[in-house]
């Protein structure tokens, strides 16, 4: 685009997965328009599961209001960094570790006690999607390409049920 200029027909579409962390399984998938925020989407990647979540690690893109507003209401512990600049909520309220860890230089130990690291699943679970799918969409229609995306992730968790890699650290 830099070299060539704006496309007529080109519009950014994004896939946000909610993945299971045990399974690695896609269990929830929305496609929506570039312009949705990842914190707008989030009660819509939620809202329709029926399983028990116990917890969401997501990045600083979800630390808002209205996303710890959700998990709360569904029982879900959120583990979300604050922003750079984060300030303190009401007290007692969940994000007020994690701002004071941002405030004491301790972020990561706070990071690696919360197991926010299981964030990089859903990382994982995207570049699985685009390495064995694609990154880009054939449909044109939006609706089409809602399917289609869905589709892709029914495929892809077909293929992890197959069977995952085992994998063990060595030391």
């Amino acid at each position: 685009m830099r070299k060539h200029g704006k496309e007529k027909r080109r519009v950014w579409r994004k896939l946000h997965l909610a993945i299971d962390d045990s399974t690695h399984e896609v269990i929830s998938a929305v496609v929506s328009l570039a312009s949705v925020g990842d914190n707008e989407a989030l009660p819509t990647l939620l809202n329709p599961l029926r399983r028990k979540i116990a917890q969401v690690s997501a990045d600083g893109a979800y630390d808002t209001k209205d996303c710890h507003q959700v998990l709360k209401k569904k029982g879900i512990k959120p583990t979300i960094p604050p922003r750079s600049n984060a300030g303190y909520w009401e007290d007692g309220h969940p994000r007020n570790a994690a701002v004071s860890a941002l405030k004491s230089g301790n972020l990561a130990n706070w990071k690696r006690e919360e197991g926010y690291h299981q964030r990089s699943l859903s990382e994982t679970g995207m570049s699985r999607y685009k390495t064995l799918i694609s990154p880009q969409l054939i449909l044109r229609d939006y609706d089409a390409q809602v399917g289609e995306a869905l589709a892709n992730v029914k495929a892809i968790n077909k293929v992890i049920r197959l069977g995952m890699p085992v994998s063990y650290r060595v030391d």
